[in-house]
């Protein structure tokens, strides 16, 4: 069997998360670091993203892509998923147990991100306006409303379910996007599973690269 090709992820030449480990990169990172796979990394500036080359590998002009061989993915949740289905370490051996790992990635990316970014474009685009606060209130709530289930699921467990997988990686790197506000201060359980999450030595190893990457990139 000939061995896989060592993947390329795109990831902007400079971050502007200024080197925290939020651009979603990061998920794609820690993934291949969780399973032991070496990848290589391609810059995009922000121009680049726009420009037909990048436009053929993502659609809509977003970083990451990922890239082995003859195949191109987008999307973060599409791209962990194949990356733990074809590597061992992000996904349990039992089928059912499988499933339930790859529930979280989505319930991750489909029903705790959306409202979290959401906060992010208010904050960005429409601090100035007459209904900020108020629009800032509405999102917040609802996010408080997703963390409440969330950490009623969790309890007092150390993982979502059983042992940590994918859908465990999604959701810390969804949560960590709360860092700087007060949102997770009412869930202990929860800023614990993140601090978990950021302890293991591959995300460990993905953030130090991804700082590193955007270091190298300062004027």
């Amino acid at each position: 069997m000939n061995a896989r090709p060592i993947p390329t992820v795109t990831a902007f030449r400079r971050s502007p998360d200024g080197g925290r480990g939020l651009a979603r990169d990061m998920r794609v990172r820690w993934a291949l670091e969780e399973v032991g796979q070496r990848y290589d990394i391609r810059p995009v500036s922000f121009a680049a993203m726009k420009q037909p080359a990048h436009l053929t590998l993502q659609p809509f002009g977003q970083i990451p892509t990922f890239e082995e061989g003859a195949l191109t993915l987008f999307e973060t949740g599409a791209i962990v998923l194949h990356i733990a289905r074809t590597r061992t370490g992000l996904l349990p051996d039992d089928a059912d147990a499988q499933a339930r790992a790859i529930m979280w990635m989505f319930a991750a990316v489909g029903t705790i991100e959306p409202p979290i970014v959401e906060r992010e474009a208010v904050i960005y685009f429409e601090h100035g306006e007459s209904w900020f606060a108020q629009r800032l209130r509405a999102v917040e709530e609802r996010i408080r409303g997703r963390l409440a289930d969330l950490s009623r699921s969790l309890g007092e467990a150390d993982w979502l379910d059983g042992g940590f997988s994918a859908g465990d990686l999604m959701m810390v790197d969804v949560l960590r996007r709360l860092g700087g506000s007060d949102l997770l201060d009412g869930h202990p359980n929860l800023s614990a599973y993140v601090v978990r999450g950021e302890a293991r030595p591959a995300f460990r190893r993905a953030f130090d690269a991804q700082r590193a990457f955007f270091l190298a990139a300062a004027p």
